[in-house]
């Protein structure tokens, strides 16, 4: 098996062959090539060059935790889901010291297992341009194009400008333009605009010399000069001062800057990514933001629709935001949470479920647990595109997939594919439903 096949593979390390056939039939069904492992001495030997290994705790020989330790060594080790029906909360404290992403309980529940497995891997067979990488949500096909311009630009070196409201992911498509790029280990340099006091900025920025100013007493490095060789990230770069924006236009069109004090000219060859939620086109109209520096940062702009435009990746997102605290939504508080406008964005929902995760009192979220702002749901339904409800679009969706299901034989991973979104994706939205 080649590294880049082996690397997108699963292995399956288990004592129980029943349980190991049971797991790589569900696995080969998704598309995942499986490696099965009987020992922890077998898969040190064998499911070590895999991307994810399902290690069972209890093993003849070495142990789970052992063969994690072992794995954990090698200069390109597998990510590591733990299975076990004994993990008690000594062992589940060893196994994420020890570099393990979660354990699964026993007997496993198929579909949670199938959806952890994308959520480390990605999606088997997906268009590489559009499909998500491990950890970045894209179930709404606003969200996979905003990814496939993203793909496009990294490579090319350009400076992109990213537009999106305050909590959408603008930081961490930056570190996907960075990580996709021509140069992913250079230095990664981020920097907030609105953060940094107006007086400091050019000495954060370019760095000065000694006795630049008072309390300058050494000689310091500035980001620009910090990031040569990788990325600096300019976040929210709409509050630039007005008074650096022409120096940072001459460094981006030469490469050349010099620190406050300083005389001589220095050089930065590092790829600039900007982000921010204003409309720095309107305001660079208005002349509250340079115009020569707006199309220069703006090169190749990307947008990123708000969470309320693309409703698909709500569901997605709240899963993947619960799976460190192990709970779930119910079937009520998943409809409360997709139905919800999330004008804070991914933001708002991450810190909604943090807090719901710890004000549960057991594995399932309930309404009661929400904020009342997402509990309580409007007494108006906002219209639809077409003049379509809500609640109608959600009957809708609901029919289709239980015709989907019909025609499949309740197989979720076909019934996936004539609706045209992925099997996490259907997994989501059965469990919100209830179904």
């Amino acid at each position: 098996m080649d590294d880049a096949r082996a690397r997108a593979s699963v292995a399956v390390v288990d004592d129980d062959p029943a349980q190991r056939i049971l797991l790589r039939n569900a696995l080969e069904a998704a598309g995942w090539a499986v490696v099965e492992c009987a020992t922890g001495e077998e898969a040190l030997a064998r499911g070590a060059a895999c991307g994810l290994m399902l290690l069972d705790m209890r093993l003849p020989g070495l142990n789970g935790l052992e063969v994690l330790a072992r794995l954990q060594q090698a200069a390109r080790p597998p990510r590591v889901i733990f299975l076990t029906a004994y993990m008690d909360l000594r062992d589940a404290v060893a196994a994420v010291k020890g570099g393990a992403l979660d354990y699964v309980e026993k007997p496993v529940d198929l579909d949670e297992l199938l959806t952890a497995v994308e959520d480390v891997l990605g999606v088997p067979g997906a268009d590489a341009e559009g499909a998500p990488p491990p950890g970045v949500v894209a179930e709404s096909a606003a969200m996979r194009e905003t990814l496939r311009a993203v793909r496009r630009a990294a490579p090319a070196d350009i400076t992109v400008l990213l537009l999106g409201e305050s909590g959408t992911g603008k930081e961490v498509l930056a570190r996907l333009l960075h990580a996709w790029g021509a140069r992913p280990e250079g230095p990664w340099i981020a920097v907030n605009c609105g953060a940094v006091p107006p007086a400091l900025f050019e000495s954060h920025l370019f760095g000065h010399e000694r006795g630049a100013f008072t309390g300058a007493d050494a000689r310091r490095a500035g980001c620009l000069e910090a990031a040569h060789g990788g990325t600096l990230f300019l976040d929210e770069i709409g509050e630039l001062p007005p008074e650096v924006q022409p120096k940072l236009l001459r460094a981006l069109e030469s490469g050349a800057f010099r620190r406050v004090g300083g005389a001589e000219e220095l050089r930065s060859d590092a790829r600039i990514v900007a982000a921010t939620n204003r409309d720095l086109e309107a305001d660079a109209a208005a002349g509250r933001f340079r115009g020569d520096l707006y199309y220069r940062v703006s090169a190749f702009p990307v947008r990123i629709a708000p969470l309320r435009e693309r409703r698909d990746d709500i569901l997605p997102l709240a899963a993947h935001f619960l799976r460190g605290s192990h709970r779930r939504l119910s079937p009520a508080a998943g409809r409360l949470v997709a139905a919800h406008d999330w004008p804070g964005n991914a933001r708002e929902l991450r810190n909604a479920l943090e807090r719901a995760a710890i004000l549960s009192t057991g594995a399932v979220i309930l309404p009661g647990d929400l904020p009342p702002a997402v509990a309580r749901p409007r007494a108006d339904a906002d219209p639809a595109p077409g003049g379509v409800l809500v609640g109608d679009m959600e009957a809708i969706r609901r029919r289709a997939i239980l015709e989907a299901l019909e025609k499949t034989g309740g197989n979720k991973t076909r019934a996936a594919e004539l609706l045209g979104i992925s099997r996490r994706s259907l997994v989501y939205k059965l469990r919100s439903y209830g179904m």
